[in-house]
């Protein structure tokens, strides 16, 4: 454990992957422009502090990145004051947040100029699984960098996949995020279903849990819906950014994505509703509003 640890962007899923690493026994130096209190709480649990992104670089040999999107990440590793200007020579800066593929080529190409390694490894499991350590972690980049970053991804992940080049880790993730937002979509409409025929949609839930149909997103939004509980594990504001990204980047390939496609619509009713800071399966909301049909326990 000799390699010290930076760690930039202390929000709902920064946070809580700060604090496994401290807790792990890392030297961990950590900043957020945006949030004092958040840094409190990491020197509470024994991190280090620094003033700026610059400065968190220039006293580590790692850096992890976990921030909304694209341009933060831009602005983190490449802007002033920024990773890059305090970085050296082999140092590896692991970019955890999901964010365009197109990103996360452009940052790495400006940071192989500099002879400083990157990857690429955005994660999926909300808050629960930030905080349990339990995130599933996609990785693009080389195979000598995810090897020197297995062991952060362990203490922050339960599984963690060498997909491919720089930015196969953030396709990846937009995969992730087209069958997420899809399976809570069809999950809401058959809970809808369900209720409007007059049958419990809790017991729908608990009779299909198991079979085919079950899966671990159904397991964690289903009694979110049911039980009007729409609290963020995972904002729509930011599912809404992947499934954009996704389109744009499919537009990128000309490739038509129907369920996709469909997916950004909805969201975007939803944002325009001022439902954003919700969890994502208050997608259930659209189908609602739609159907004229609330979905509660009976």
């Amino acid at each position: 454990m000799a390699e010290k640890i930076g760690f930039v962007g202390l929000g709902i899923m920064g946070k809580p992957m700060a604090k496994n690493l401290v807790k792990a026994g890392y030297d961990v130096t950590v900043f957020d422009a945006f949030s004092a209190v958040a840094m409190d709480e990491l020197v509470a649990e024994g991190a280090s502090t620094a003033s700026s992104s610059f400065e968190v670089a220039s006293k580590v040999d790692v850096t992890v990145v976990m921030v909304p999107d694209g341009p933060d990440s831009e602005a983190v590793v490449l802007g002033a004051n920024g990773l890059l200007e305090g970085a050296s020579a082999g140092d590896l800066i692991v970019d955890m947040s999901s964010i365009a593929p197109s990103y996360s080529q452009s940052i790495h190409a400006a940071c192989a100029e500099k002879g400083v390694n990157f990857l690429d490894a955005p994660v999926s499991g909300g808050e629960p699984f930030a905080i349990s350590g339990d995130l599933a972690i996609m990785v693009g980049g080389g195979a000598g960098d995810f090897e020197r970053a297995k062991p952060l991804f362990d203490v922050t992940g339960k599984s963690s996949v060498l997909c491919g080049a720089i930015g196969a880790g953030n396709v990846t993730k937009l995969a992730n995020q087209i069958v997420v937002g899809a399976n809570i979509h069809a999950l809401a409409e058959a809970l809808v279903l369900a209720t409007k025929a007059g049958v419990n949609p809790e017991t729908v839930f608990d009779a299909i849990k198991g079979g085919l149909a079950g899966s671990n997103v159904m397991n964690a939004k289903g009694p979110m819906m049911f039980e009007r509980n729409f609290a963020p594990g995972f904002r729509i504001e930011l599912h809404y950014k992947d499934i954009n990204n996704a389109v744009a980047t499919a537009n990128e390939l000309d490739l038509p994505l129907q369920v996709t496609a469909n997916l950004q619509q909805v969201l975007a009713a939803l944002m325009g509703w001022d439902e954003g800071k919700n969890d994502h399966s208050a997608i259930l909301h659209y189908v609602e509003k739609l159907s004229g049909v609330t979905v509660i326990n009976k």
